[in-house]
């Protein structure tokens, strides 16, 4: 993407149609925005060329479940780069990441997160990617305009580059910032998958890859890089994986390269893609043209505790998981209760007129706690091992899976 030309009119409100909030409008309007009636179907899996402000307010509202947006850092370059030796560095001096202000710069972010969130489910996200330069001004923004932040997420890179001139840290980072569209949303998150996929434990939000290079990284027809801000696959596919399922529309408004619609088909999402630049969006199509969807068997992520059909410990008993009779410890045999036939539990040790009940109750009663979650308190002894009592409910989810087919 890029601001206007020097010398190049902003298209006004009344060149494009769409719907969008009175108050919204101005913003808008300066950008390309206008009011009108959008499409009734979304287009999907496909590049669009075009500016991503006037081409968000042709898409259908809240029709999309995610936006990656990696917009235009407006690095202030004042010059050019080099290193010690006086060879120069390929810096991002392009025309789109150049803007006469910050006023404009806050203005032009403004508008196209105003598109971005009239396009956005009520259950969708937003992820948006940046540097010091722009992350914290974007931030303030998102707030602003009704967005409720989630996370900031750093990407550590593992192979920066140098300051060469030896005045400031090296810039080894970049900050993601994990968006709702409100407050109180019901937002995806695959968390268990996640926390399954680094060794059971929980994906913190510091998250190391190196820079994208080797094949990976697309070049000209000179051998240089297509495009200076490329961004790894391997970010996107976090990303993706982390707040998306198949099957969900993702939309980039700032396209460039095509990395976050080549993921999206390999990861058997649908993709919109906006890209001003008519060059960078034919390398995106060529690219996403030669990607092999995976086999859908490999992007089934386990249900979430809250999705997952509710197992009473009472099925448990009832479908021969546990016996009546059956003694449960906590994992350091401190204490001990004996299963019952109606599937409640009772303690040993405890006051006869409270010894009963739920596992739930008997493990915060043994505990002296308000509260206790019995399915991973309460262990029981297979073959010489002690095991939660979750995993017996685990397995009789898979079976109810397995009989519902």
């Amino acid at each position: 993407m890029r601001r206007a030309a020097k010398g190049e009119p902003l298209r006004s409100a009344r060149q494009v149609g769409v719907r969008v909030d009175s108050a919204d409008a101005p913003s808008l309007a300066a950008h390309g925005g206008v009011l009108g009636r959008a499409p009734e179907r979304l287009p999907r899996d496909l590049v669009i060329v075009g500016d991503s402000i006037a081409e968000m307010v042709r898409l259908p509202e809240k029709s999309v479940d995610l936006v990656f947006a990696d917009p235009p850092y407006n690095l202030q370059l004042g010059g050019e780069l080099k290193r010690p030796d006086e060879s120069r560095v390929d810096a991002v001096d392009d025309a789109w990441d150049q803007f006469e202000s910050f006023a404009a710069y806050d203005a032009f972010t403004r508008a196209w997160l105003l598109a971005a969130r009239r396009v956005l489910k009520p259950n969708g996200t937003l992820f948006v990617i940046g540097s010091y330069h722009n992350i914290f001004r974007v931030g303030a923004a998102l707030q602003d305009l009704g967005f409720w932040i989630l996370n900031d997420i750093v990407w550590r890179k593992a192979n920066p580059m140098p300051n060469f001139r030896g005045r400031r840290f090296t810039n080894a980072h970049e900050t993601l910032i994990w968006a709702a569209r409100d407050a109180g949303a019901k937002y995806t998150f695959n968390y268990e998958a996640l926390k399954a996929g680094n060794d059971d434990v929980q994906m913190r939000s510091d998250w190391l890859f190196p820079l994208c290079t080797g094949q990976e990284r697309l070049k000209d027809d000179a051998g240089r890089k297509l495009h200076p801000t490329q961004k790894p696959e391997a970010l996107i596919a976090r990303v993706l994986l982390s707040a998306t399922r198949p099957g969900d529309v993702v939309l980039d408004p700032f396209l460039g390269s095509g990395t976050t619609a080549a993921v999206a088909k390999r990861l058997r999402r649908s993709f919109i893609g906006i890209e001003r630049e008519e060059a960078y969006a034919a390398a995106a199509r060529a690219r996403i043209d030669a990607v092999e969807p995976l086999a859908e068997d490999v992007l089934i992520a386990p249900p979430s505790a809250r999705e997952a059909p509710r197992v009473a410990f009472s099925a448990l008993v009832e479908r021969g998981f546990v016996t009546p009779g059956a003694e449960l410890t906590d994992a350091k045999g401190r204490f001990r209760a004996v299963v019952r036939a109606d599937g409640t539990i009772a303690l040993a040790h405890a006051a006869a007129d409270r010894s009963v009940g739920s596992i739930h109750r008997m493990g915060a009663l043994a505990q002296g706690a308000e509260a206790c979650n019995g399915w991973t308190f309460w262990h029981v002894r297979e073959e010489g091992r002690l095991h939660p009592i979750d995993v017996l409910r685990a397995r009789l989810r898979s079976e109810m899976g397995i009989a519902a087919e």
